[in-house]
């Protein structure tokens, strides 16, 4: 498939829209908007207890409050690290010695080209967050075993959060 016009609808602060047209062989055309993301960093930090810190905040699209790992719009210019490590910061105060990258996909490529990169941090130091004006964020440490039954109990509901988990959880 090749791309034959896209045109810019919409755009804000975190992401645009293009109604893009695309033609395959033989004369097959695909019509679609696609949501064009910056992307998003997603940080797994697990202290030496094996516990791992989610973020409980209120998210407008779901109409309620979520536990889910801490994460963020990477910034023009910002490489997924980069905003790895300044999401940490903001939203918990935690600063991390060690980064590894446990796995990067894209939650929804029908309509949307956001990559997300989950990193896993440990080595954590305590500090004062840092959150946006709009945030309200509550911390609280999990145990692997009580992350599991939250996953599978679908009391944990974000992709994110569960996609990063299991593949730590695996290691």
């Amino acid at each position: 498939m090749k791309i034959t016009s896209s045109k810019e609808i919409y755009s804000c602060g975190l992401f645009r829209v293009t109604e893009e047209v695309a033609t395959g062989s033989a004369g097959f055309t695909v019509k679609r908007n696609v949501i064009r993301h910056y992307g998003s960093a997603v940080v797994l930090a697990a202290d030496e207890k094996d516990r791992v810190l989610l973020v409980r905040q209120y998210r407008l699209p779901a109409g309620k409050e979520l536990w889910e790992l801490p994460a963020g719009k990477i910034d023009d210019g910002e490489t997924p690290l980069a905003a790895a490590r300044r999401e940490l910061i903001e939203e918990t105060g935690l600063r991390a010695k060690r980064w590894k990258k446990l796995v990067a996909f894209q939650p929804s490529p029908g309509f949307l080209d956001e990559k997300t990169t989950v990193y896993l941090a440990t080595g954590l130091t305590e500090g004062d967050a840092q959150p946006m004006e709009d945030e309200r964020i509550v911390t609280r440490w999990f145990a692997k075993k009580e992350l599991r039954k939250l996953i599978a109990e679908n009391t944990i509901v974000d992709a994110k959060t569960m996609i990063g988990f299991l593949h730590w959880a695996r290691l």
